[in-house]
């Protein structure tokens, strides 16, 4: 399966499930990061109308154009519902970010062809790799 690198390379369009509204938190300076590397942050955040300047969705299987990766900002009883919603709209990965796991939603993103990262921060392993869009 596809590594946390290959996926850092081949994607542009990331759709966060649970981008925060406060600076404060991981949720919302990790996406601002990936956001000022070059990549295409679309929030899917339900309580927020926009987030970095983007609209804000409610519902992965709402977003109106092609998403690369979704990350995933939940509780991991939530991830096997994201993955299904993943596969519904044609994303090409789903990422768990570090501290979440979920093996449903890895047997829901794998077995319809997506790539699965889990328990890995999509920030950290950007800056690892050097991976800049722009």
């Amino acid at each position: 399966m596809d590594d946390a690198r290959q996926i850092l390379e081949r994607s542009t369009v990331v759709a966060v499930v649970g981008l925060s509204t406060n600076p404060s938190k991981a949720a919302h300076s990790v996406p601002a990061a990936l956001q000022a590397a070059g990549f295409r942050i679309i929030p899917v955040n339900p309580n927020a109308s926009e987030v970095l300047g983007e609209k804000a969705y409610a519902r992965v299987d709402e977003v109106p154009e092609p998403i690369d990766v979704v990350e995933v900002f939940r509780a991991p009883e939530e991830a096997p519902e994201i993955a299904r919603q993943a596969v519904k709209v044609g994303a090409k990965a789903v990422w768990l970010q570090l501290g979440i796991q979920s093996e449903e939603a890895r047997r829901i993103a794998e077995g319809a062809g997506l790539a699965f990262v889990e328990n890995l921060c999509m920030g950290v392993e950007r800056a690892r790799f050097g991976i800049i869009k722009h």
